[in-house]
Order: C-alpha cells, then structure tokens, then sequence
C-alpha cells in the first residue's frame, strides 16, 4: 500500500521525537510497574493525567529495544505506532475515546493481515504487504489500539516439518522463553506470549489451530484465551483449517484478555464460521469477572500424569486452591483421546491445502498455491537452517481433496469425539468447566531434535471448538506452569470468569529473570 511521502515524513519525525524523550525518574510514566498494571489501571492513570499514550508506548517501545535482543519476540515494530499513541491523547482531551483498549500497546501474530506491515507467517516466500487488515485489525484500530509491531511466530504456525522447533522462523529467527533463554517457548505463537511475558506490550494476538495460543501463554507464565470458534473472525489471518483455526488474546492478566475479547468477538460475514454466534453472547467481558465465581462452582480436574511429576505437583496445589476457594473438585478422564490423535493430523493435511491455496490466492506477492510454495522453500537455503524439512507441505499436497468420502468420514468423526469427550464428562459430572495442566515445563531448544511437545490437553477444545482458557499454575524450578479451564461451546465467558477467580485466590506470575540456563 502506498502512503504519502509527506505521512512518512510526519510518522518518521513523532517516532524520532517520542522515542528520544528520556524515562526520567521524575515522569510520571515512571513511577508505576509496567509488568503489574493491568488495562483498567492504566485507563485510570491516563484518566487522571499521570500518563499519556505516547508515554506508554514510549515505555514498550524501551523495553523492546533494550530487552528483546535477549527473547527475539518482536519481528518488526511499526513505526507508526507513536503516531497512533499521539492520536489516542488527542482523542482523550476531545473527551472522545473508543473505549477500553483506547492508547493500549498490542502485538501482533506475524501471520495476521495487516495493510502497513509485512505479514509473513514467519516464511520468506511472504515478505509482502497483504492486501488489507485482517478483520479482527480493522476492530483493534477502530477501537483505539496502538499497533505496536508484529510478533515472531513458529513458521507456517508449525505445520510445515515433521519435527519442527517452536518458536523459530526464517523470516524473525528463534525465539527464547523469558524465563529460561535456552528453553522453548512453545508455538506457535511464541512471540506473542514471550513478548507479552517480557513486557514488551500490554497484549498480543495469537492464533490456534491445537494448542498454539495456551501452550505458549502457559510456558511463559500469561493468559491465553483460545475462543470458542466462530467467536473471532479469521478474515486475513494465515490458515491452517478452517474447522479449527481461531485468534485469540494474551496478555498478563485475565481482565486484558477479557477486554480485548470484546473488542475481537462479533460476526464477519467473510467468516462463516462467525454466522453461528449466538445473539446472547456478552459485549463485555470484563464485567462478568467477579469474585468469588468459584465458590459452589463444579470443575473436573484432569491431570494427565503423561506431563511428568512436577506437573502433576503443581495441578494437586491447584487443586488445593480450587477447593480453598469454595468450587468441589471431581477428578476425571477424558474419553476418545487416542482416537482423536489418529484422526486429527490426516484431516488437518486435507484443510490446510484447502485453505492455504485460498488464502495465497488473496495475496498481491508471492506463491500463488502450496506447490509453489514448496518449491520456494527448496530454493531457499535460508529456509532450511532449523525446520530443515517441508514434510507436512508434501504431504499435504498429496492429501485427498475436501471432497473425499474418507477425509469426510474421518473429520466428521473427529469433531463428533471431540464435542462429546468434553460434553459427555461436563454432564456425568455436573460440571461447570474442566481444569487440565496447560504445559510440561519448557524443554531446551535445539533445532537438531525439535520439539518436545506431546501436550494433549488443548486437543480436546481445539477440534471441538470449544474455549480453552489457561492462566499461571505455578513454578517448576524457574519455568511456570499454565492451568487450562475448558467448557461448552460459547461458555467463554464463564471460562474467562473461573480463569480469573482462579488468578485471584491463587496468584501465581512473578516476572521473568532471562536466566541463561537452568539444569534439566
């Protein structure tokens, strides 16, 4: 997209201008924790002219420079990003603000349309300028939102090699786990959760096919709220299946996530996924966060021994909370596990050559299909340092076509198990939500090996479309541990609600320290 030389020239000028004004002791923009406010209070000491916008954005566009050489979570700022700090005051002393999120900092997934920046999903065959925002942009700018930049993902969200390494793209390298620099962040929204963790935006946008908005946020000690699909338009955003991809939000508190939900949900009529939203969904989420929600409340504690004793410890001190907190806690198991593993991977290879050649076909640059996109990968040497193969290109180009009565058998199998693995153990027990082990603690990255992954608890609600709420559990050493709060389809706002209940009884995130290492 072209813009004015004259629009360049101003942008170029406020971002030198905002960026070179010194965090002296003495501003006011100084005497708060940057990595314990939350949006509300933020909005209040803009309100009451303690801090401004551009004061904001200064101080992540700081922590950015000054941090993000160790974590490598931020792909590309945008420079228009004081620009749009400087309009939010403006619209603030014009007592015209656009609500909640009016001058907040967000991240974005690289591989969410955005008409300024490069959207590249991490790959080098899209480094170009997509031809509009992606719907769920267009609600985040008309609702004030200050795009700060564009976070570093897994490339292609991890569904390109056979064993890939999460966090790492040719296009923004590796990203690192705040916690631990040589530990895995998880995927594949890697950036949004590390930069989030880090402070280096008040929220991010992740996306999720299985498990990549709540694994990530659980390894990195955030939020993470995969929504129930059709909630959020996936208009613009880079697919992988369109019976399970979903945007979502994470930030370090339950009440960010919530406020940005509402900015986020509503129908698209581009996405007919979005059709399906009921009328009765809230507006507000942050609202329906009231203390005291657990208490009377029946949750379903399924622990996946599988994730390792120190896991396990820490679900056992949820559990202890849980109950402290007044909810009775029943323990279960969730049935059609092992079906589901067979099913969802076969379906998955069908959708993504379905889908991605649709959405190549958007774009002004670039592969126009999965086969040339293959064959660009084996062009580039770049594109084979780390995720060395494109196993799950090949094989998803040789997949049988969406037409097929065996893939048609085979997905309307696998959501039909995944809908009644959590419905058949929501009613035989009574039960408002069930709580899982969001991660294992981190692994060592190393490209040489990929990924220690096998995580099966975001399974279940991602085929399903179901929401899938995590929130910090504990500490394995240095490395958190998330806790996952899974229900009906459409009950985001209850999960939201238990989520952060849980996140007041039983507060759990400390900032990160970017310890070099740590012993396995």
């Amino acid at each position: 997209m072209k813009r004015r030389p004259a629009l360049l020239l101003v942008l170029a000028a406020v971002f030198a201008l905002v960026t070179a004004v010194p965090a002296a002791a003495s501003s006011p923009a100084s005497k708060f924790d940057l990595d314990s406010a939350d949006i509300p209070a933020l909005q209040a000491r803009m309100a009451s002219g303690r801090l401004t916008a551009v004061e904001l954005t200064r101080l992540y566009l700081d922590r950015v420079h000054r941090l993000d050489g160790k974590v490598n979570a931020v792909l590309a700022l945008d420079p228009s990003s004081p620009g749009q700090a400087l309009e939010s005051d403006a619209r603030r002393r014009a007592h015209r603000l656009r609500g909640p999120l009016d001058g907040i900092p967000v991240l974005v997934k690289d591989n969410v349309d955005t008409r300024d920046q490069w959207t590249t999903a991490g790959s080098r065959a899209l480094r170009s300028h997509p031809a509009k925002d992606a719907t769920l942009i267009t609600r985040l700018r008309a609702a004030g939102a200050v795009i700060l930049g564009k976070a570093n993902l897994s490339e292609w969200a991890n569904f390109r090699a056979a064993k890939p390494t999460s966090g790492w793209s040719a296009v923004g390298g590796q990203t690192n786990n705040p916690y631990v620099l040589d530990r895995n962040p998880c995927g594949s929204s890697a950036g949004s959760a590390a930069g989030v963790a880090a402070s280096l935006a008040q929220v991010a946008i992740g996306s999720e096919t299985d498990g990549s908005i709540v694994c990530p946020a659980g390894m990195t000690a955030t939020v993470g709220h995969k929504p129930s699909l059709g909630l959020v338009s996936r208009t613009g955003v880079v697919p992988i299946s369109a019976e399970q991809d979903t945007a979502g939000p994470i930030a370090r508190h339950v009440v960010d996530v919530a406020l940005t939900l509402s900015v986020l949900q509503g129908r698209d009529p581009a996405d007919p996924a979005t059709l399906t939203y009921p009328r009765t969904q809230p507006t507000d989420y942050a609202k329906l966060l009231r203390p005291g929600v657990l208490r009377g409340a029946r949750i379903g504690l399924w622990r996946l021994p599988v994730l390792g004793p120190a896991t396990d410890a820490i679900m056992t001190s949820a559990r202890n909370s849980l109950v402290k907190a007044g909810a009775t806690v029943v323990e279960v198991t969730l049935p059609y596990q092992a079906r589901l593993l067979e099913l969802e991977f076969p379906a998955l290879l069908t959708e993504f050559h379905r889908d991605i050649d649709a959405y190549l076909a958007t774009r002004p640059a670039g592969p126009r299909n999965l086969a040339e996109l293959i064959a660009y990968n084996r062009a580039d040497p770049l594109e084979q340092t780390c995720f060395a193969g494109q196993e799950l290109f090949e094989q998803a180009l040789a997949a049988p076509p969406p037409s097929d009565p065996g893939y048609l058998a085979g997905r309307a199998e696998l959501s039909d198990l995944a809908r009644r693995s959590l419905d058949e153990t929501l009613a035989a027990h009574h039960l408002d939500a069930i709580a899982s082990p969001t991660n294992p603690p981190a692994w060592k990255t190393d490209c040489a090996v990929g990924d220690n992954d096998v995580i099966p608890s975001s399974t279940p609600a991602a085929v399903a479309g179901y929401p899938d709420v995590t929130v910090p559990a504990g500490f394995a050493g240095p490395l958190p541990i998330g806790i996952s709060f899974m229900g009906a389809r459409w009950s985001d706002a209850r999960m939201l609600a238990l989520a952060a209940d849980f996140e007041r009884v039983s507060p759990a995130r400390v900032p990160p320290r970017y310890l070099p290492t740590w012993p396995s």
